[in-house]
């Protein structure tokens, strides 16, 4: 008798899906790459509208300094219609998904690697805040020109009414950037790989806090979760998402001096990002 369709005998003679039979055969840091980037890519697609309006804040964008998140929204819509609303999220897909999966795996592989040559710091939180900063350091390093890129697309808003060209006001009446390839090409050709790193400092600053205080607080709201619950993906998301709020509450302020960093022109850069951080 033959095996059913979509499946194999295993050496003991046990049925095996073979998809689950291949999953299972791939190295655990693969499987990690995939499920973080796929998670990552998700993440950032539906809440790519929210993120467009926290740039065009951060960075105080000529007409969404003093509106709302309902009224931004419904200006940009206005203007660019919803593909506007998505605008700079092509660079944030390619950089989240190997920020992603490169995070989570680097995190595991950062873990691993204190367990077995730092014996004395155990197996407890101060291994996940370790393993954490240094994975989020890797992650930033490895993916920072995309998120530049990202930044400067969003940053920009371009009315594709041209009947209401008159009313833009002191929005940006034409595109600055046509894409990712004319970021990069500018952004080197005005300052080299230099520029493509423009904001990197306060961006590792705030990362290594945030990426260690996000899975530590995961890590430990797990560890209060009954066993019997710990498989539970509503008690998943809840640990993570508080772990996130926390982390990201903590370093928000050197998110908007990135921000702000990244739309300068090279020209105007300071010279030390700390002389960058103004209170209007």
């Amino acid at each position: 008798m033959g095996s059913p369709e979509g499946s194999t005998l295993s050496p003991a003679g046990l049925i095996v899906d073979d998809e689950s039979s291949l999953v299972d055969s791939l190295p655990v840091y693969v499987r990690e790459l995939i499920a973080g980037g796929a998670a990552g890519a998700v993440a950032k697609t539906a809440v790519a509208p929210l993120e467009r309006i926290k740039i065009l804040f951060q960075t105080r964008t000529e007409g969404f300094r003093s509106i709302g998140v309902y009224q931004s929204l419904k200006k940009v819509l206005n203007h660019e219609g919803v593909q506007g609303l998505y605008r700079g999220n092509g660079a944030s897909i390619l950089r989240i998904v190997p920020y992603a999966a490169l995070h989570y795996m680097t995190y595991e592989q950062y873990r691993f690697w204190l367990w077995e040559n730092c014996p004395s710091l155990g197996t407890g939180p101060i291994v996940d805040l370790l393993a954490g900063s240094a994975a989020g350091g890797t992650a930033v390093l490895c993916t920072y020109p995309l998120d530049l890129a990202r930044t400067k697309l969003a940053y920009q808003v371009v009315d594709k009414r041209p009947t209401l060209r008159s009313n833009m006001g002191s929005i940006h009446s034409s595109a600055s950037y046509n894409g990712i390839q004319d970021v990069f090409r500018r952004v080197y050709s005005e300052g080299g790989v230099r520029g493509l790193y423009r904001g990197v400092g306060p961006t590792l600053a705030g990362i290594l806090p945030y990426a260690g205080l996000k899975f530590y607080i995961y890590e430990e709201l797990k560890r209060r979760v009954p066993e019997e619950h710990q498989k539970s993906i509503l008690l998943r998301l809840s640990c993570g998402a508080m772990a996130g709020l926390v982390g990201q509450t903590f370093t928000y302020p050197l998110d908007v001096v990135r921000r702000r960093m990244q739309v300068m022109s090279q020209s105007t850069l300071p010279s030390s990002w700390l002389h960058f951080v103004t209170f209007e």
